[in-house]
């Protein structure tokens, strides 16, 4: 096959994935994520996956690491999520941009900590 088919090809792909992305409904937040309004869950979930959280959270907790979402424990407000995801951040050198902390913190909202969208002030 000749490569200016293939290019044609390429083009014509990328079309028609893009025509199905633009018609794709938005997906609903399993869980408020009100206090995170502008989060990129994909990102999020990329990055809480890339960096192994879960792997680390095992290791101090262990099981599977989930036991160290506790909303009722030393988290539990939003801001206090996000805090923690950047001390996380800088204390293992990940490098993560502001808006990529805060799109870990929502997608760690919307798995685990569930947070209301008023909270009483602590």
């Amino acid at each position: 096959m000749s490569a200016a088919r293939w290019l044609g090809l390429g083009a014509a792909a990328a079309l028609l994935s893009a025509a199905a992305l633009a018609q794709a409904p938005a997906a609903k937040p399993a869980a408020p994520l009100h206090q995170y309004p502008d989060a990129d869950l994909v990102l999020g979930a990329k990055l809480y996956a890339e960096h192994r959280c879960a792997a680390c959270h095992a290791g101090k907790v262990g099981g599977d690491g989930s036991a160290i979402y506790r909303p009722k424990g030393r988290i539990n407000t939003p801001g206090l999520l996000r805090g923690m995801v950047d001390y996380c951040s800088t204390e293992l050198k990940l490098g993560l941009f502001p808006e990529e902390v805060t799109a870990v913190a929502a997608v760690l909202q919307r798995d685990h900590y569930r947070f209301p969208a008023t909270q009483a002030p602590r």
